[in-house]
């Protein structure tokens, strides 16, 4: 029975690739539109980024490649053995340039977010009430438009943020990718998985 591997098709894709490859490992190739997909002695699911951890959490995947800021919203109970150092990435808060807004005085804030958990719990561990807004993308545009006071979002280079009047002001989280796996998975099939995990650590190097 082949090991499930969970994935998301987004940003960390190409990086999964790579290291799949320097591991000597199979990976899909021009898999199309297709969602589950096996190579060599391995399947693949392709879900979306916030859903791996879930996939993997509940035993549908052995195994999967998330972000460290997925798996802080997400808050999955699942081993993490490997951090595979590429899609490095910070959440942060940010807010529009010159210190408008956002004084966090009030609980009338209003901050947006496409992580409200790990939004939501930043601030309440200053003593902070705000309302957390959830947005699916887009969310640097929201103070712009009244939405919100201030974001929390994911940075790699601050250029999107800066391009939509925004600054940072305090980093929330560093991320990058990491190997998850299954709880159950890992003892039940516990050398298949620890070649797996020591293949894919030694890559990542």
């Amino acid at each position: 029975m082949s090991l499930t591997v969970a994935l998301s098709k987004g940003k960390l894709l190409p990086g999964a690739r790579a290291l799949f490859g320097r591991a000597g490992l199979p990976f899909p190739n021009g898999e199309g539109r297709r969602l589950v997909v096996e190579a060599g002695e391995l399947r693949f699911l392709f879900v979306k980024d916030m859903d791996v951890p879930t996939y993997v959490e509940y035993g549908v995947a052995d195994c999967g490649v998330a972000g460290r800021d997925v798996l802080l919203e997400a808050g999955a109970d699942v081993l993490e053995p490997v951090d595979l150092g590429f899609g490095r990435c910070r959440v942060v808060v940010a807010r529009p340039k010159g210190g408008e807004g956002a004084t966090f005085s009030a609980a009338t804030t209003r901050v947006a977010s496409k992580y409200p958990r790990l939004a939501a719990a930043h601030f309440l561990e200053r003593g902070l009430g705000v309302e957390v807004v959830r947005l699916a993308g887009s969310v640097e545009i929201a103070p712009g438009l009244g939405l919100a006071d201030c974001v929390v979002d994911v940075v790699e280079t601050g250029r999107t943020l800066a391009e939509n009047g925004l600054e940072e002001l305090e980093t929330v989280a560093e991320s990058s990718a990491r190997l998850i796996v299954n709880r159950a998975s890992f003892h039940a099939r516990r050398v298949e998985l620890q070649a797996l995990v020591a293949r894919l650590q030694e890559a990542s190097r």
